[in-house]
């Protein structure tokens, strides 16, 4: 099952969150990633409001307690910032801090690439000419 909320904010654009039930992942984590994933390819920028957790709860039918945990975590990583009175907001972000989640999750990719080798026995000299074949491909 998928809910579907979209914002106009800042900018003309929108906000797609998209919360399934077919998956092991928490709620939280869902909306955490989401989040992160629209920061990092720059889709919310720096001053960028984001919806009040009752709001965003309200439109995915969940639980306030839900979103909530979703932007403590957003706000522990350095993604956003709470004010009282005020809401949240994309927080500036240090672009060593950027660039260091960016190379998290490159990392996280090769791991499972490094595995799928390991188990079907693929040389180490394969993967990294699949992999310099692929940095090289313009995208």
């Amino acid at each position: 099952m998928y809910l579907l909320d979209k914002y106009i904010i800042g900018r003309v654009f929108c906000v797609e969150i998209i919360i399934s039930s077919n998956t092991s992942k928490p709620i939280y984590e869902q909306i955490t990633s989401q989040f992160k994933a629209m920061i990092m390819r720059g889709e919310l920028q720096t001053g960028d409001p984001i919806p009040s957790m009752r709001a965003l709860a309200k439109s995915l039918h969940i639980s306030v307690i839900t979103v909530q945990k979703a932007y403590e975590d957003l706000q522990r990583d350095g993604f956003i910032e709470t004010t009282v009175g005020r809401g949240s907001f994309v927080s500036a972000q240090n672009r060593d801090f950027v660039q260091e989640e960016q190379q998290r999750q490159a990392e996280n990719h090769l791991q499972q690439a490094v595995d799928i080798g390991r188990t079907y026995g693929i040389p180490l000299g394969k993967l990294i000419e699949l992999l310099t074949m692929f940095y090289e491909v313009e995208g």
